[in-house]
């Protein structure tokens, strides 16, 4: 990110959004909203002097998956490029009300902008790739999970942020209910995900990445002990299978090939597991600390109507319908598409496709300026 973030070719619109997108290969004009901050970016530093007294401090984080509050003016997070400021225009009490403005006043650079207001811009592009990404399956309606009902029953995107040592609880697996540290832990595998009531479609990364988890818990606590329920491991990339082997001999995970079929909880609010274990037949029960939830990945919200704006057609899921004639096209000329806006892909998978896109889009870009000089 820093990298791209002071390449003098590489222009980053943060915090904007395409309204339209006009003409066909290699003459397009992209319609932009660049959304104000009420922050200059040229001018911020995010020094962090202006958060001190904002007295707004009770909105749910979403990068930390409401899993600690932030204030009225914020950073989306620290590593974020381009570093600077946002002030939330639906609960700052100055921008709502007239009154406040105390981080005017804290800002010793003069960055505050009440004024700022949203920018149209008209880009000529040659070419447009998406990478939108995804979102995660919301498990609350598989009410046998108890999510949102039982604080210890969480995501897998809520234990990643509580295992980061930049998350709401520097790094340390705390309980939701109790703040006492998880040294017993189940990852259920497959919420949502091969489901034809919801997603019918396995999500590609998340046996490996509940591994992973199940690593760094031992890794911040040598005494834990971590057991992946699973109808079946799909670890398919390169060495992946060895990563598997490795979290079991290192790291003392434990792999039940069942499917977890209902969650409940004892006195103390920890998670009952039951489940049939399909080697043995048995019906059994497993009682941990915490419980995580291997949810759906799933086409980012918004992708029906960027695909509108981009006149490009979606799959039966959601994802940005490509692969004809060449795995990154789209059906509209001069657009391309990489990474899991496409579908389920892990992390090397998106790099290849990404590199694919740029390839394309750069002999779009340099026959369109050959053809300009001749």
């Amino acid at each position: 990110m820093l990298d791209v973030g002071r390449h003098p070719n590489v222009n980053i619109l943060a915090y904007s959004e395409v309204e339209s997108l006009k003409g066909d290969i290699g003459n397009f004009t992209a319609t932009v909203r660049k959304k104000a901050r009420y922050v200059d970016e040229d001018i911020c530093n995010a020094c962090g002097d202006c958060l001190v007294k904002c007295p707004v401090k009770k909105i749910p984080d979403d990068f930390d998956m409401g899993l600690k509050n932030r204030k009225a003016v914020y950073q989306y997070f620290s590593q974020g490029i381009p570093a600077v400021m946002t002030i939330d225009p639906d609960n700052c009490i100055y921008l709502k009300k007239g009154k406040c403005g105390v981080c005017k006043t804290k800002c010793v650079k003069g960055a505050i902008d009440y004024e700022q207001k949203d920018k149209i811009l008209e880009l000529d592009v040659g070419a447009v790739i998406v990478a939108t990404g995804l979102d995660v399956f919301d498990p609350t309606p598989l009410t046998q999970y108890g999510y949102g009902k039982m604080k210890n029953v969480i995501t897998g995107l809520e234990y990643e942020r509580l295992i980061n040592a930049t998350g709401p609880t520097g790094g340390n697996l705390l309980r939701p209910s109790d703040g006492e540290m998880a040294h017993k832990v189940a990852y259920v595998q497959c919420v949502g995900s091969r489901d034809f009531n919801y997603c019918n479609y396995c999500s590609s990364v998340c046996c490996m990445y509940a591994i992973k988890d199940a690593m760094l818990g031992r890794e911040h606590e040598p005494d834990s002990e971590s057991y992946i329920f699973h109808t079946d491991f799909r670890n398919v990339g390169k060495w992946f299978q060895k990563y598997e082997i490795r979290g079991k001999e290192e790291y003392g995970i434990n792999y039940i090939r069942g499917r977890v079929a209902d969650i409940t909880e004892d006195e103390n609010q920890n998670p009952i597991l039951w489940y049939e274990d399909t080697e043995t037949r048995e019906v059994k029960s497993l009682n941990v600390e915490m419980a995580v939830l291997s949810t759906a990945a799933m086409a980012a919200k918004g992708s029906s109507e960027l695909a509108k704006k981009l006149g490009v057609n979606l799959s039966e899921h959601g994802f940005v319908a490509a692969g004809l004639p060449y795995p990154s096209d789209t059906n509209v000329p001069g657009i391309f598409a990489c990474g899991f806006c496409i579908g389920p892909a892990d992390i090397p998978e998106s790099v290849a496709q990404a590199s694919a896109a740029a390839n394309r889009a750069a002999e779009v870009v340099f026959l369109g300026e050959k053809k300009k000089t001749a």
